[in-house]
């Protein structure tokens, strides 16, 4: 990647497969509804067999993040890892169809590409089974220095956080973004990431190794521990990284919009009205990804958001979390960029 991007992401490589199912299915399956819980190979082979028709396409967080950028417009690239396997294949031409750079090699020896079995509820919520496979390979190897110094921002997906070779990859790429003077923005990704994790993010939050972040309200709860959204975003309101600096914090709250945080400030964004949900796979990705759009365009935060609204907005109306309307068109029509 030699030209400049607007956005690098560093996430997990998924292929999705997304199925309906009801509640009883959800019971008699022992999964916690809403919630993404890691499995195991065998695990995978068996609730393939049982659940329904499957919709295949490419996903992983924070890949659903650097596609909406991209079709908004952003210059983006992705770093991730595949095996040399029919999914693999699949993730990469998807990725690259979408105008998303993406280089990394893929392994040739070791676990299968990983899936994510994504059951959605009537209600249009999901609850996701992962196997990660080839994602745990990921390796600082893979990280390119000039291509991390070349992008304004490097978003970190902390579903990633897991194995311990893709932290060193994180660590990696924060140091050298850094160095380069760009930012650094980390999603929170899931409340139960959190719980494994929640000390080692308030580290990169309080060292200085992120400048944005993202989260739901139950993520950020999580993250501080209590039942008070209303004391988690002041506990978010007062934190500053190692020079001072507060913390930009984007906070999404699902049908009652999103939060602009940043140090005393605190600015609403309301929800775009979605036609229909079908399912909110994605939603918090596609957040993300307008905000990112319009924050590397130069677009006022509370505006960015406002486009990270609208990309939630179009993705919960269908199945997938990959866009099925023109986003750049929706947000010209909307008056966003």
């Amino acid at each position: 990647m030699s030209q400049s991007l607007d956005l690098l992401v560093l996430g997990n490589a998924i292929v999705d497969l997304i199925a309906h199912a009801d509640e009883d299915f959800l019971v008699q399956q022992g999964v916690a509804k809403g919630a993404m819980q890691l499995i195991d190979e065998p695990r995978a082979e068996n609730l393939f067999e049982v659940m329904g028709p499957a919709t295949v396409v490419s996903g992983g967080s924070g890949a659903n993040t650097a596609v909406g950028a991209a079709l908004l417009g952003a210059k983006t690239g992705f770093v991730g890892k595949v095996h040399e396997d029919e999914l693999g294949r699949l993730f990469s031409h998807d990725l690259k169809a979408t105008g998303v750079r993406f280089d990394v090699p893929p392994a040739t020896e070791g676990p299968a590409t990983a899936r994510c079995f994504i059951l959605v509820t009537p209600d249009g919520e999901r609850t996701m089974n992962t196997y990660l496979g080839a994602c745990q390979g990921l390796s600082p190897d893979d990280v390119d220095e000039a291509t991390v110094r070349s992008a304004r921002v490097t978003y970190l997906e902390g579903y990633l956080w897991d194995p311990p070779a893709a932290k060193d990859a994180f660590r990696k790429a924060v140091k050298v973004a850094h160095s380069a003077g760009n930012a650094v923005a980390l999603t929170l990704s899931d409340a139960f990431c959190v719980g494994r994790y929640r000390e080692e993010f308030l580290e990169l939050i309080r060292n200085g190794s992120i400048d944005i972040l993202f989260a739901n309200i139950g993520e950020l709860q999580s993250l501080y521990q209590t039942d008070d959204p209303d004391a988690a975003v002041a506990s978010l309101r007062e934190e500053r990284g190692v020079k001072g600096t507060h913390l930009l914090g984007l906070v999404t709250r699902s049908a009652q919009g999103a939060l602009v945080v940043r140090g005393g400030e605190v600015r609403a964004v309301d929800a775009f009205p979605a036609r229909e949900v079908v399912d909110t796979t994605g939603a918090g990705d596609l957040f993300a990804a307008g905000f990112l759009a319009g924050y590397t365009r130069g677009i006022d935060y509370a505006a960015s958001a406002r486009l990270g609204a609208l990309a939630a907005a179009e993705v919960i109306e269908h199945i997938g979390a990959r866009p099925q309307r023109d986003l750049l068109a929706l947000a010209r029509e909307h008056r966003l960029i």
